[in-house]
């Protein structure tokens, strides 16, 4: 049975609009109308795996038309995007009600889902970049949705640099339609194939990385993601972080690097050289950290480094000709990374939302000793930590294994020295945080605090199990054929994506 892929827009947008209806007596069937909301787009994208298909959006056939395409690449983003949006919107049943105006959070929140949805499977640039900016727009409200001071400067300096980022990709999809006289992606593909590229189209291709870099916070284009994050209500925070700069930013740029435009050996080394650069540089800068939200929004930009720096050394051994296999290995340890980080990242901001809601703090120095006050958080931040540290046989171990074995297998040992350089650096930043957070001595002023359990704490509970359970999407190879293989093939396959398009 085919899944209509609308619903995935339809459904976030629907309830995005319903939402404000319930009014300030209705909060409580608000939040349980989100809820389900979220759980039915789970439950579809749970259905969507292993499939693939193409949608022409009101019967008009391509590419006059507008198409939205599902493929192993989209399936698996759409998954990532439900889960965590799954354990953010339960965790916010509880945490938000710190914040007034509920039901606005609620339709933002949506609002965001629908964009990111929407850029997953959007079959053409022009309205990819619709839903890019829906994304955007509602981040950008959710950023300073506490109107304090440091919430409302946060947000306009991520809007503005999100601005600048979406003018670029916006003067590459212009660039490109001037080049083409084409929007639909498998079409710009069969033309490009056929023309060759110009000095228009490798304009719009540097714009698009400058464009989508911005989006994901890839060093240098990093500046807003240290103030959005920390400031951010944390279920948000995890959106951000866990789904948000992937989808806007590595997905759409691994998808019109790899399937419009053709991977080639300088783009590969541009990918290697940013993700190189923002894994070292995040991982210092958080080193230095003592509020815990900006420590794990610096890790975030490190972490997204070990994504880009995957895919980008599997499009280098494409473009050099070099073994299939090894390329393979190296995709799929940067998209595996990609899901992994998505689920602990999104725990770590969770109970760091769990710490600052008990104790009124983000400071580590005024913590400690936290470990018995708040047992359901310290388990799954423990967790969490080990995971995006590479501890066996948590999940984040087994992406980064992947991603040293194909650096070396290619003969990239120095690429394997940096990327086990950097989870040592991350080891040392997160056991900062065990230490300050949860050992120690507990501080007078925190001796009466309670952990806050219910939504919350589930929320907490069921990504910590799949930090500890995602490993087997590696090694049963039933689930990895299902779930990463169809992802990994349609990058390996670059150009093929217009004829598979096209053809279906």
């Amino acid at each position: 049975m085919s899944i209509p892929l609308p619903v995935f827009v339809i459904i976030p947008l629907m309830t995005a609009f319903l939402l404000p209806l319930f009014g300030k007596k209705g909060k409580a069937a608000a939040t349980l109308f989100a809820n389900l909301a979220t759980i039915s787009l789970l439950v579809l994208a749970v259905a969507s795996i292993g499939k693939s298909a193409v949608y022409e959006i009101g019967k008009w056939s391509i590419p006059l038309g507008i198409n939205l395409v599902l493929d192993g690449l989209s399936s698996l983003v759409l998954l990532a995007i439900s889960v965590v949006a799954a354990a953010a919107m339960l965790f916010s049943t509880k945490y938000m009600e710190q914040y007034t105006a509920k039901s606005r959070y609620l339709s933002l929140f949506m609002l965001m889902v629908a964009g990111m949805n929407g850029v997953v499977l959007s079959g053409d640039l022009f309205n990819l970049f619709v839903f890019l900016e829906i994304a955007s727009l509602a981040s950008y409200a959710l950023v300073g949705f506490g109107c304090e001071n440091e919430e409302l400067e946060a947000s306009f300096k991520y809007m503005v640099l999100g601005s600048i980022g979406s003018t670029f990709i916006l003067f590459g999809i212009a660039l490109v339609y001037g080049n083409t006289g084409m929007l639909n992606m498998a079409y710009i593909s069969k033309a490009i194939q056929a023309n060759g590229l110009n000095a228009g189209l490798g304009f719009a291709l540097a714009l698009f990385i400058t464009g989508f870099g911005l989006k994901a916070a890839l060093v240098p284009f990093h500046a807003w993601l240290p103030d959005a994050h920390p400031s951010a209500p944390a279920p948000i925070s995890a959106m951000l972080s866990g789904v948000l700069i992937k989808t806007l930013g590595i997905y759409a740029m691994a998808r019109v690097l790899f399937n419009i435009f053709g991977i080639s050996v300088s783009l590969g080394w541009i990918l290697i050289v940013l993700g190189m650069l923002s894994m070292v540089s995040g991982a210092f800068l958080a080193m230095g950290q003592w509020d815990l939200k900006r420590l794990m929004a610096y890790s975030s930009i490190s972490q997204i480094g070990y994504m880009v720096l995957g895919i980008g050394l599997g499009g280098l051994i494409l473009a050099k000709g070099g073994d299939l296999a090894w390329a393979s290995l190296a995709i799929l340890g940067g998209l595996f990374h990609l899901v992994n980080h998505a689920v602990y990242k999104s725990l770590l901001f969770l109970t760091s939302g769990s710490v600052a809601m008990s104790t009124g703090t983000r400071q580590l120095k005024e913590m400690g000793g936290l470990a018995e006050k708040l047992p359901v958080t310290r388990i799954a931040c423990t967790i969490a930590s080990a995971s995006i540290a590479g501890i066996p046989p948590f999940s984040g171990f087994w992406s980064k294994l992947i991603l040293v074995i194909a650096a070396i297998l290619s003969g990239y040992y120095w690429i394997a020295a940096v990327i086990v350089f950097v989870s040592l650096c991350t080891l040392i930043m997160y056991l900062k945080v065990q230490r300050y957070v949860f050992l120690g001595e507990l501080p007078e002023n925190l001796q009466d605090i309670k952990e806050h359990r219910g939504s919350m704490a589930f929320a907490m509970l069921s990504l910590t199990l799949l930090c500890v359970f995602m490993g087997l999407l590696v090694i049963v190879p039933g689930l990895k054929a299902i779930v990463l293989d169809p992802a990994v093939k349609v990058l390996t396959d670059g150009l093929l994506y217009s004829s598979n398009i096209i053809g279906m």
